[in-house]
């Protein structure tokens, strides 16, 4: 399922906590080389996992970590802002876009997975009323991101081929979202059932408080 979880309540599901920073760690230091904190249980964090970032998160049936992302709002500090706003152009901080970082898919993840999570994105999109989501991506997405059919507005971009890192928006409409249920393999019901089992029905058009 997917589950939608700030950092605060992830002590609630320890089997997740535990395999989702370690698979961070898997991905980011191990397969990709990023020069990444990880601490001595093998786990990766960083300061804005301490800002009790909302997580969207593929869980397996054994309460394990398929895939995840994080998201924090622009407003406040933000991995773009403090360190590729030169991409950008400016720094971007607006209630309404949402920063989203840490794709991340476990070792061993099902290939739809990584629909499923951008499925996941665009549902904190449409149900908190976000104009766009904004982030930092290197080469190996844009690709997956066609494949998706949700591409984002490049709005910078330093390096070139495989080397090269982008800070792109993404704009949060529903037209989108047929395409990404679709390739995820699922149904609205089901999305639906999945966010409100976490939020409860927060929905286009209302309030963030029902």
């Amino acid at each position: 399922m997917l589950r939608y979880i700030y950092a605060e309540d992830l002590k609630r599901y320890p089997a997740l906590d535990e395999t989702m920073f370690s698979h961070r760690a898997a991905q980011f230091r191990d397969r990709l080389g990023w020069d990444v904190a990880v601490d001595g249980k093998g786990h990766e964090r960083d300061g804005y996992d301490a800002m009790n970032p909302l997580y969207a998160v593929w869980e397996r049936a054994d309460g394990s970590h398929g895939g995840s992302m994080r998201f924090l709002p622009t407003v406040a500090e933000t991995m773009v802002n403090d360190h590729f706003a030169h991409l950008a152009g400016a720094e971007i901080r607006h209630p309404l876009i949402w920063e989203c970082t840490r794709f991340c898919l476990a070792p061993d993840a099902q290939p739809r997975t990584a629909a499923l999570l951008m499925l996941a994105a665009l549902e904190v999109g449409l149900r908190f009323h976000l104009t766009d989501l904004v982030g930092v991506f290197d080469a190996r997405m844009v690709r997956v991101y066609r494949r998706l059919g949700w591409e984002p507005t490049v709005l910078g971009r330093d390096g070139a081929g495989r080397e090269s890192i982008s800070v792109g928006l993404w704009t949060c409409t529903e037209n989108v979202r047929p395409v990404l249920l679709d390739r995820a393999g699922v149904t609205a019901a089901q999305a639906d059932g999945w966010f409100d089992a976490s939020f409860g029905a927060i929905r286009p058009g209302l309030s963030a408080t029902g």
